[in-house]
């Protein structure tokens, strides 16, 4: 089969944490004129938002069946999961996203029959300044005293609170509670899954909930909940220069996943790794993608699949510069930290990534 990246249909999400962020920041086409955006799904292969290949010889059928019918050709040799092992998106949080977790991979099987949870890490593209998140519980708490300050509404109390910058990425684990926002934008790399519990009044869409739903979601929330560990922005780590100019930087890891932000100054040239794909967000001017069967170009906010059987390709930037998201699922040894330690990181900074070393 000749392989050439895959680009997907995008799934719009209006939720009432979001406004126009997206399409006005990022200049993201193809959402509606007017109305909350609050999320695009750019990748997504999750069974109530699967996407649509949209160019090429599978145009029209469901990402699923390429992932099922190819897994060693789009995924990597040896994959046999059911669906695209990530989700990506643009988030915008210009309202406070509600406090609230997803379920890790145990907790997923145990509890929701599902067949992985939602680990997921969040860079962040913009956010107005004194922007903080809350992520993780303070130690000591009871289930008492959480229950406490979630019927407060005084999240504060017992959750920590770290001050954010654009640039940074945010490593949350499954069943890890976390919120972010006011006035920030964020791109998104998720573990396949749309599971979740909240703590708030309200639902995702603003919706205030009875008194009786409340405390049920509460209790749900206090089930899941665990403490192993909490998340803190972190700049990421630069790989080894080149020479070309061009920065490559890691901003999260884990055997879920990882996402590195690439400043391109000069050609790319991204190595065959018929063992993994590689997704692309172009957050920054169009690029030109080159393999051996041909060339498209990947316009900005546009976002596509690098299949694993596609070969060498050339990521080529034009005078202003390219500005990508790149995620994929990495072996880490070989991937992560080899590379970072080459480029006279420590075992210490590696580690702050996320769940490297696990």
């Amino acid at each position: 089969m000749d392989w050439s990246p895959v680009f997907c249909s995008v799934h719009i999400r209006t939720y009432a944490f979001g406004e126009r962020l997206i399409p006005e920041m990022l200049a993201k086409t193809g959402v509606p004129a007017e109305g909350r955006v609050s999320e695009t799904w750019e990748i997504s292969d999750q069974k109530d938002a699967r996407a649509t290949i949209t160019r090429g010889p599978y145009a029209g059928r469901l990402l699923n069946d390429l992932v099922r019918e190819h897994p060693d050709g789009l995924v990597g040799r040896g994959y046999t999961g059911p669906h695209f092992p990530i989700l990506d998106k643009f988030l915008d949080a210009s309202h406070m996203l509600p406090v609230h977790l997803h379920a890790d991979d145990e907790t997923a099987a145990r509890l929701h029959g599902e067949p992985n949870g939602k680990t997921e890490a969040w860079h962040i593209l913009w956010c107005a300044p004194g922007t903080t998140i809350l992520t993780g519980i303070k130690p000591g708490m009871s289930d008492a005293e959480l229950r406490a300050a979630f019927k407060d509404e005084d999240y504060r109390r017992v959750m920590f609170e770290w001050p954010l910058q654009p640039g940074d990425t945010v490593y949350v684990p499954g069943c890890i509670l976390h919120s972010f926002g006011p006035d920030t934008l964020i791109f998104e790399v998720q573990q396949t899954s749309d599971l979740g519990q909240n703590v708030m009044p309200v639902d995702i869409w603003g919706n205030r909930l009875d008194e009786a739903t409340w405390d049920e979601n509460i209790t749900k929330t206090l089930a899941e909940l665990k403490q192993h560990y909490v998340p803190k922005p972190n700049p990421g780590l630069a790989r080894a220069a080149d020479g070309s100019g061009n920065r490559l930087v890691i901003g999260a890891a884990s055997k879920h996943f990882a996402i590195e932000r690439w400043t391109l100054a000069d050609t790319h040239v991204e190595p065959s790794h018929p063992e993994r794909c590689v997704t692309l967000s172009n957050v920054g001017a169009a690029v030109t993608l080159r393999w051996s069967g041909g060339e498209c170009v990947l316009e900005r906010a546009e976002s596509c699949i690098l299949p694993a059987a596609i070969g060498e390709v050339e990521i080529i930037p034009g005078a202003e510069g390219g500005d990508l998201i790149v995620c994929y699922v990495p072996q880490l040894e070989r991937d992560i930290v080899e590379p970072l330690r080459a480029a006279g990181h420590t075992d210490a900074a590696i580690a702050a990534l996320g769940e490297v070393f696990q």
